[in-house]
């Protein structure tokens, strides 16, 4: 058996809660290992913060012969976030509609972990210690087993993430 499911928010704080109790709700009833529930729990609060944060800037241009200024775009004030639960593993991805990544971001790995060791460390851009800006990706990497940063063209933000699943005994999803 495996579970899937997309919910498309709206761009507010109150949404990023929501995402992370479904998550919660759904693994719990599939009888995930709860540690393994709260890693992915903490990475999909990231990801929702930041699509909320960044994920509407996008401008479409206007009609030809208007000052050209553009407006935002109708999909600006959402984004998407879907689960899938299949057996050894969980793949979360959240896509927003904003400008997108810089380009050294999109698509690196994520750093190795005992479970994948073959995972080699990206290098991340430089920034300044006490900068809040790029935290919540870092601990995305962390808490995953394999991410992907991406950019959908004219479309905004993708991030996709992994993790081996671990199970409760007797629970209702196992290999």
């Amino acid at each position: 058996m495996s579970i899937w499911w997309s919910l498309h928010l709206r761009r507010e704080a109150a949404s990023v809660p929501l995402a992370r109790r479904f998550l919660l709700g759904t693994m719990e009833t599939a009888g995930v290992d709860p540690d393994i529930s709260f890693d992915l729990s903490v990475a999909l609060s990231e990801a929702c913060a930041n699509a909320v944060e960044h994920g509407g800037d996008r401008m479409v241009l206007g009609e030809p012969g208007d000052s050209g200024c553009g407006r935002p775009a109708a999909d600006s004030g959402q984004y998407r976030v879907t689960a899938y639960l299949d057996g050894e593993k969980c793949r979360i991805e959240v896509s927003d509609s904003g400008p997108g990544f810089p380009a050294r971001r999109a698509l690196r790995p994520a750093a190795p972990t005992e479970q994948h060791p073959q995972h080699l460390p990206s290098p991340l851009p430089a920034r300044d210690d006490e900068a809040e800006s790029g935290r919540g990706l870092d601990l995305i990497q962390q808490l995953s087993d394999h991410v992907q940063f991406g950019n959908r063209p004219g479309h905004g933000a993708v991030v996709r993430f992994d993790k081996v699943l671990k199970w409760r005994e007797g629970a209702l999803l196992t290999v």
